[in-house]
């Protein structure tokens, strides 16, 4: 009797510089899931970082190359940023696209941070730029009271969903990348 065959998820690799990105990784994961993708995202804490995005991105690539070894190639990487930090040391922020070039590293830069980020997933929201981490946060729970750092994919998934996903889309083109790459909108898919 044969077995009727498994098709292999294709790996993403997803940088997180915190668990609240991490949780967001897993959450887009599931919702790749619900559309049948068969994709498998690694959603990698970066720690030690610090905010510095630099070191991020180098820790990021260390760690793609270990697993890399480990388990195969990615057929996507990308690291969610935020970009609080971006400007505070324009020496080291210089050396960043010389680093993810060669990596073929996708860079998506949350203004000013990840609270800010999904602020623009909600209804209303998508062209809200608040200035600072802490106005952010601020319109953030006011938008979303129930929202806590950080929360779980099961707990994003009460707001999170394709449809708002697709808002912040449209306002975000690192994201909307990143998601037509994946086969997410209707943009490129991986080929099996």
């Amino acid at each position: 009797m044969t077995r009727p065959r498994i098709q292999q998820r294709t790996r993403i690799y997803l940088g997180c510089e915190g668990e609240s990105e991490q949780s967001y990784g897993k959450r887009l994961n599931e919702i790749a899931d619900s559309f049948d993708l068969h994709l498998h995202f690694d959603n990698d804490l970066l720690r030690p970082g610090g905010g510095d995005p630099l070191a991020l991105v180098q820790l990021a690539i260390r760690r793609i190359k270990e697993k890399e070894v480990k388990r195969g190639m990615f057929a996507l990487r990308a690291i969610l940023l935020d970009k609080d930090k971006l400007g505070l040391s324009p020496e080291r922020d210089a050396q960043i696209e010389s680093l993810t070039q060669p990596h073929r590293l996708l860079l998506i830069w949350q203004d000013t941070c990840h609270e800010s980020f999904l602020l623009r997933h909600l209804e209303g929201q998508d062209n809200a730029r608040p200035q600072t981490t802490g106005l952010a946060f601020q319109a953030l729970k006011r938008a979303w009271p129930e929202y806590h750092k950080p929360m779980s994919a099961m707990q994003l998934a009460v707001k999170i969903d394709l449809c708002t996903i697709l808002r912040a889309r449209s306002v975000e083109s690192a994201f909307a990348e990143f998601l037509d790459l994946i086969g997410l909108t209707q943009g490129r898919t991986f080929s099996a």
